[in-house]
């Protein structure tokens, strides 16, 4: 059953991934949405799921902020350390040049999230039918979300059209890969957490230092707020409706 239900968690993925392509022609525009949604699932959806499911705190403070701030600075580490390179080689040659690296990285850590949304809705089904369902409800709705930032994250740093729709592709794939893990071992509470809350920190890096000063600084307009604004209140909806 969780299986099944995950195809429709392919299906939204792709349809994010689409819209996102679709609109190239107001790229602030999607920029805006795209932060915004990357801002709600971290805020209203990650980081409560990681907090509550992460164990005890660590001197004081819960394991999954220790995490979710680890997550940022490895993030802001690794893109600091892949521009040094990039610039080394005499590849990035002028000032805020994209590093491909990045985009794919930050893809790549979509792609596994989209496999613990399988693996969350694997176990939910594995407890009770009627939790299957209701994660069920928040896994297919904010996939959307998924596709969208997976393809517009790979895009945005300078890849080929090619690289954006493969992940793409892996992220709508991820969630059923993640389903069908379930039939055969169940992944730990703690470490399901703990990985939640350092991915959390990593994706507000890139929402926060890369594509929300990026939206406006192309385009600064009501509009792209909006946008932004919009995609928050999107994941919120989503959040209540599957409480």
């Amino acid at each position: 059953m969780a299986v099944f239900v995950a195809l429709g968690a392919f299906l939204m993925t792709l349809a994010g991934g689409w819209v996102a392509q679709r609109i190239t022609d107001r790229r602030h525009l999607v920029l805006g949405l795209a932060g915004g949604l990357m801002l709600g699932v971290v805020g209203l959806d990650l980081l409560p799921e990681a907090i509550e499911a992460a164990g005890e705190p660590v001197f004081g403070v819960p394991a999954a902020l220790l995490l979710f701030v680890g997550g940022f600075l490895v993030a802001h580490l690794v893109e600091r350390l892949l521009a040094v390179r990039q610039v080394a080689h005499g590849a990035a040659g002028r000032h805020g040049e994209r590093v491909p690296q990045v985009g794919l990285t930050a893809a790549a850590a979509m792609v596994g999230h989209s496999l613990m949304d399988g693996v969350a809705l694997g176990a939910a089904f594995q407890v009770s039918g009627s939790m299957g369902v209701a994660v069920a409800l928040a896994v297919i709705s904010h996939d959307f979300a998924d596709g969208f930032n997976t393809y517009t994250l790979t895009s945005l740093y300078g890849n080929a059209r090619r690289k954006a729709l493969l992940m793409l592709f892996a992220a709508a794939v991820a969630p059923v890969v993640g389903a069908a893990t379930t039939l055969l071992f169940t992944l730990p509470e703690e470490l399901l957490g703990g990985y939640l809350g350092f991915f959390g920190g990593a994706l507000l890096y890139l929402a926060a230092a890369e594509i929300l000063p990026e939206a406006h600084h192309t385009h600064p307009a009501r509009s792209t707020l909006l946008c932004t604004i919009g995609g928050v209140g999107f994941i919120w909806l989503v959040v209540g409706i599957a409480e």
